[in-house]
């Protein structure tokens, strides 16, 4: 592979820890499993909206306690949901550090305002990129291939020269149509062995 320019990186679930599936499971009044909450998380609009930056934090809560079988009021669920996002994984900084010399690096996630905020304000995700682009900041979510291009776009550089790293089947192919290569990988020991493997660390 002719060496890239870009290195572009998901969040959640490569370079930083999120415990949503868990913790929502137990605000239940209702047992699921980990597909049936996935049926039900697909069936629910107001997520993904709250994704694009198209409803406010209070009214995503609100709707999620309506529609959802949750033991907490909306307040409540909007605190607990933030603390979802639970830090970068060990050993992100330190890789990411490792990669700044060769590679200009970036960031593309779905997230929302409050997941945002607390990733830049707390966690410091933002200063280990160049640029780091959130699906609520641009209306757009993957695998809408729109948000790809955007990212290429405002980085000024071709699909061919861009590697991308996502925890999601669904995104890694809809990177892959646009013209980048694409690997799936999950937490910082595959993300680190998919980047020897292919010959970029």
């Amino acid at each position: 592979m002719t060496k890239p320019k870009l290195l572009l990186f998901d969040l959640g679930g490569v370079l930083v820890d999120y415990v949503g599936t868990a913790e929502l499971m137990k605000l239940l009044s209702q047992p699921y499993t980990r597909e049936t909450l996935h049926d039900l998380w697909l069936q629910t609009d107001v997520w993904f909206q709250f994704e694009k930056g198209h409803v406010t934090p209070e009214e995503f809560a609100e709707t999620m306690c309506r529609d959802w079988p949750l033991t907490c009021d909306a307040a409540t669920f909007l605190s607990l949901f933030e603390s979802w996002t639970t830090g970068l994984f060990p050993g992100a900084v330190e890789l990411m550090a490792e990669l700044k010399p060769k590679y200009r690096l970036a960031a593309l996630s779905n997230s929302n305002l409050t997941h945002w905020r607390r990733n830049n304000e707390v966690l410091g995700v933002a200063a280990l990129f160049e640029r780091a682009f959130s699906s609520h900041e641009l209306g757009l979510r993957k695998p809408d291939v729109a948000i790809y291009k955007h990212a290429l776009r405002e980085l000024a550089v071709e699909p061919h020269e861009t590697v991308f790293f996502d925890d999601l089947t669904d995104n890694i192919e809809a990177a892959r149509s646009v013209g980048m290569t694409a690997y799936r990988v999950r937490g910082i020991d595959e993300l680190r062995a998919a980047l020897i493997d292919n010959g970029l660390l």
